[in-house]
């Protein structure tokens, strides 16, 4: 080999940052700023991507309140790959006199950004529309240029209240019959008996999910069931099609990892009674059927967002509140075992009760194998009038970070 050839792999292999990333992963490394500063509206439920180029993308929504007002809308905001700050905050959607909420994000295999979200139609979670947008040009400053804009429309099939009694039966069978859990039974009968209860009301939380670059997975969960439900499309919009429901004791909001063996996993908040607990569903057919809903028997879950991805080396990794109550404590696990066990866990956040919330996370592993996560962070008497400031987080850290803390 030359010394010419040998230096110019050397240039190339910097510019991809491989060397960069090899270095810095000897050592744990962990950094975070707000997107913007504390401010006393309201912002929530965020989600971050990369473009191709290397940029970050995150979103949120952001306002007065969805079950109030109808002034709000989803934002977003961009941070360049060689710039620490993040822009200003741009408008992604907004529906006039509608609050938009509860919105993802995913850059599909042709590289084309998406964005979905539930337009509020009554002020109410149940009058949830699901809608999303497409954008080919999305690497400017400021919003993408979106080029399509669809309603989701969600028709589950023709045995979904067959299936909802048979899972919620099945449910129920290894639980402590309580009075609030047999109302929740024969509400959720009646709901899908009803051709528009099961068609509205459903929405967005965590990120759309890949399988094989072919088929893409987006977890839908309805408050007025208390359940999931996921739609999948293998045309890239043109066509949906819907899961069985995933039917726990307030088993929502959905996030998907795979095993080796290609068996779905989803990680979904509890928001049934105590003992809270991850809830966990898994499915053998590419998303089409689940399992029986599960507790998880290590991660806890105080009834909050989550997220679980696969890194890139197929570990499984989970971002969650790690409480038995309350959201003052933010953690972060990586598992050896495609979630068995975790091995491993750190704190982005860790403050005493009602000193903060840090929740509804949003994380994925960037090219240079970093971890970039989102979330929102709500801090009492922070404003100058004494009120709780309330801003989108970032962190930015590697694997060695999280192996550092805690080892169970």
């Amino acid at each position: 080999m030359s010394p010419d050839f040998f230096i110019r792999c050397l240039i190339t292999c910097l510019s991809l940052g491989f060397i960069t990333e090899a270095l810095r992963g000897a050592e744990p490394y962990h950094t975070s700023t707000y997107l913007f500063p504390l401010e006393n509206w309201h912002n929530h439920g965020s989600c971050i991507v990369q473009t191709p180029e290397g940029d970050l993308i995150a979103c949120w929504f952001h306002g007065s309140g969805e079950r109030k007002s109808d002034d709000v809308m989803i934002l977003g905001a961009r941070k360049r790959q060689n710039e620490s700050a993040w822009s200003a905050p741009f408008v992604m959607a907004d529906t006039p006199e509608f609050p938009d909420t509860n919105c993802c994000m995913i850059i599909d295999p042709k590289g084309r950004l998406w964005l979905l979200w539930p337009t509020i139609q009554a002020n109410l979670w149940e009058s949830a529309l699901m809608k999303y947008k497409i954008s080919s040009h999305y690497q400017e400053d400021g919003p993408p240029v979106w080029t399509e804009e669809k309603v989701l429309h969600v028709k589950p099939g023709e045995a979904f209240p067959v299936q909802v009694r048979e899972k919620t039966a099945a449910y129920l069978s290894h639980q402590q019959l309580t009075p609030e859990m047999i109302q929740w039974a024969h509400d959720n009968f009646k709901q899908a008996d009803d051709k528009l209860t099961r068609r509205l009301g459903w929405f967005t939380r965590a990120h759309p999910y890949l399988i094989d670059g072919k088929r893409m997975l987006v977890g839908l969960y309805s408050d007025g069931f208390s359940f999931s439900m996921v739609a999948r499309t293998d045309d890239w919009g043109n066509s949906w099609q819907f899961s069985e429901p995933i039917v726990g004791g307030g088993s929502i909001q959905p996030s998907f990892a795979s095993k080796k063996d290609g068996t779905l996993v989803t990680y979904m908040r509890d928001n049934g009674p105590p003992p809270q607990r991850v809830l966990v569903s898994e499915s053998t057919d590419a998303g089409v059927s689940w399992s029986k809903v599960y507790d998880h028997p290590q991660l806890k879950n105080p009834g909050s967002g989550l997220e679980l991805i696969n890194l890139q080396d197929g570990r499984f990794l989970t971002i969650y509140n790690d409480t038995d109550d309350g959201r003052h404590q933010l953690a972060v696990s990586i598992s050896e075992d495609e979630g068995r066990s975790y091995r491993w866990t750190r704190y982005l956040e860790k403050a005493e009760p009602g000193m903060g919330s840090f929740h509804y996370p949003s994380i994925i592993q960037d090219h240079d194998g970093l971890l970039q996560c989102t979330y929102s962070t709500f801090l009492p008497g922070t404003l100058k009038d004494g009120s709780e400031g309330k801003t989108i987080k970032h962190a930015s850290f590697n694997i060695e970070w999280v192996m550092q803390g805690h080892s169970r």
